[in-house]
């Protein structure tokens, strides 16, 4: 089991190599909320069996708008409905390392060797399918078998983003052997929407488990340490294989990718996350078309300002975000950007103060750290950036020329 609490990320690829990711508090694009026990479900590593270029057509109502709604009457599919239309276009991944050695049939999810495992699902008729980055991560060859024949395929990897943990992959099938689903809008999203999750855990191929929206807008990292913004929160089931696997919604509409749980003991304990299906739509198409993705990096780390910090800090302020560190030769050291100097404890937690507080985005008043976040997000590298910056009492404008992240935090 991949547990990102410990900061480093290992999983076994064959005798005598080990994978190491770091995987710490991420510098902007984002701050980490600092979560315990955080588990990528990316796969456990199993041998056994499994029971043209160009922008791919992603818009929400493709590629099965005709029939994904609700049923006759208006009232919402079943789990069952939604199994039967959603499972032919998921998938099962396995991703695989030269020189694996043969499983240990005595710990099948975890042998010395093999491959790792997780689910994934097709997004149009040319073969392309979105799942986890750290489902992929580190292998020299994929195989997708599909859900509906049961026929297993070579894959190519057309590209992977650790920051926003969504990989694209594509396979040489027949067309009438591709059963894509259909996409839909994460914006639209609510708590207590019912939710449908299938995807292999523990290589129990098509495994489908039900449950609602606990909570939207979370914020949950990538492999390579950067925030991603407005995780779905759910109930439903995942373990280890589900990664890469849909979030389907009442309507037979993926709003999301299975990513991650949350669990103190490594085991699910009813808190997943699935990474929200526009951040997908947006990066598989980047992925197609150029095989990466760049995201705009200021290069800080903050912590929101709330209210009971700024009465411990003695602020005429109560909203904003507190730059707790700035990484040396990034657009925020250039610009001036400081961090505090002191530390103090408001609420239980460590905050640094003496620094710059982020008050405004391009004139838009900064309620927390997410809102900084979300617009860095929402820019490209060479984007200009303004922000408004509070400090002993006095505010001032500056604008920064953004650059692009690095491949990873340190």
């Amino acid at each position: 089991m991949t547990d990102y609490s410990q900061g480093t990320l290992e999983r076994r690829r064959g005798p005598g190599r080990v994978l190491r990711t770091p995987f710490v508090s991420a510098l902007l694009g984002g701050l980490v909320v600092g979560l315990l026990g955080w588990v990528a479900i990316a796969a456990g590593w199993i041998e056994a069996e499994p029971s043209p270029e160009g922008d791919a057509p992603l818009s929400p109502s493709a590629p099965l708008a005709a029939t994904a709604g609700e049923g006759e009457g208006g009232e919402r599919m079943s789990v069952g409905d939604i199994y039967e239309r959603s499972a032919p276009g998921a998938v099962f991944v396995r991703a695989m390392s030269d020189g694996a050695s043969a499983p240990d049939p005595f710990n099948p999810l975890e042998p010395e060797g093999g491959a790792a495992t997780g689910s994934g699902f097709l997004i149009d008729d040319d073969g392309r399918i979105v799942t986890n980055a750290h489902v992929v991560d580190g292998a020299d060859s994929y195989e997708v078998t599909l859900g509906d024949d049961g026929e297993t395929y070579d894959a190519e990897l057309l590209g992977s983003d650790p920051s926003t943990d969504i990989a694209v992959l594509e396979i040489d099938a027949d067309a009438d052997a591709l059963q894509p689903l259909s996409l839909g809008d994460s914006s639209d999203v609510e708590v207590g929407d019912p939710v449908v999750a299938i995807g292999n855990p523990f290589g129990l191929d098509h495994t489908a488990t039900a449950g609602i929206v606990s909570a939207i807008q979370r914020e949950i990292r990538g492999p390579d340490g950067f925030t991603i913004q407005g995780a779905i929160q759910i109930d439903a089931p995942i373990n280890p294989g589900n990664s890469g696997g849909p979030l389907i919604d009442a309507a037979g509409r993926v709003i999301g990718v299975n990513s991650q749980i949350q669990s103190p003991s490594g085991g699910n304990v009813g808190i997943g996350f699935a990474v929200p299906v526009n951040t997908a739509r947006d990066i598989a198409q980047q992925l197609i078309s150029s095989g990466e993705v760049e995201h705009a990096y200021l290069g800080i780390s903050g912590a929101d300002l709330t209210p009971d910090i700024a009465a411990v800090l003695n602020l005429d302020r109560e909203a904003g975000a507190l730059v707790q560190s700035v990484e040396p030769g990034t657009p925020a050291a250039e610009a001036g950007i400081e961090a505090g100097d002191a530390t103090v404890t408001a609420g239980g937690t460590e905050i640094r103060v003496g620094g710059d507080l982020i008050v405004a985005v391009d004139g838009e008043p900064v309620e927390s750290m997410g809102d900084v976040i979300e617009a860095i997000q929402s820019k490209e590298p060479g984007d200009e950036i303004e922000l408004t910056l509070y400090r002993d009492g006095d505010e001032r404008d500056v604008t920064i020329d953004l650059s692009a992240r690095p491949t990873e935090q340190n």
